[in-house]
């Protein structure tokens, strides 16, 4: 493991040498950035749920996943969650156990030690597989999604997991009511995402920073609608991702 990096929130985050990107951003904070961007707006959103499914794009340092928990746990909320996520780098997720995590996950420590042991764990609320392998291949095998956490490296230096055909099959394991959080606001994004059938909306969670949520049946958020085929007729240049 690389040698942890501080963020502006006291917690950890690293570095990636293979796509030459912090995994968070070191001005925000890493379970701040877990926390705003991905698991309260999408929470939030699906409040009334009683079991969540979600995918986790992907699995890194496990911030995403381990601040739900962390967050249902501290809320009391009565939900029970299914996580599924992909990983490429399998020694990463071994290494978590070792991994200086901020005090907010002092009281999940079990569950993160599960999955640098075993990639997985599993209680009476709580299910979490992590899968070593291709993130476009095994989200073919999955369906009944709730929430997308689309959490992949930007698309400058990952773009497969940004493509057209890659948020189609995304579009495809989701229910007919689930939603997709990114920190992406970059008009390919969206134009991807909108290509592949979903609806696009924008929120401002910690009120200096814009980020997208997509739905995949439009509906009346508290978020501001964004209409994308207003953007490609203002914008000829813009142009989705194709594989």
């Amino acid at each position: 493991m690389n040698n942890p990096i501080q963020t502006i929130d006291g917690s950890n985050t690293l570095f990636s040498n293979k796509y030459n990107q912090h995994f968070h951003d070191l001005k925000t904070g890493a379970i701040k950035e877990s926390l705003n961007k991905h698991v309260i707006p999408a929470i939030t959103l699906k409040k009334d749920a009683k079991v969540l499914r979600i995918l986790d794009i992907c699995f890194g340092i496990g911030y995403n996943t381990f601040s739900t928990i962390y967050y249902i746990l501290e809320n009391n909320l009565d939900i029970s969650v299914e996580i599924y996520s992909p990983e490429l780098d399998e020694e990463l997720v071994r290494s978590l156990g070792e991994f200086k995590f901020p005090k907010e996950f002092e009281k999940i420590k079990h569950i993160i030690d599960s999955i640098a042991k075993k990639l997985s764990y599993e209680d009476e609320k709580i299910k979490i597989k992590v899968f070593i392998g291709d993130a476009r291949e095994y989200i073919k095998t999955l369906s009944n999604i709730d929430i997308v956490y689309q959490d992949a490296f930007s698309s400058d230096v990952n773009k497969e997991l940004w493509s057209v055909e890659y948020f189609k099959d995304i579009y495809k394991l989701c229910k007919s009511d689930a939603l997709m959080t990114t920190y992406s606001i970059s008009t390919n994004v969206r134009l991807s995402m909108y290509e592949a059938g979903f609806f696009i909306y924008e929120i401002n969670p910690s009120g200096n920073r814009k980020q997208t949520i997509a739905l995949k049946s439009q509906k009346t958020i508290d978020a501001k609608y964004i209409d994308m085929e207003l953007k490609k007729s203002r914008n000829k240049e813009a142009q989705a991702f194709y594989d």
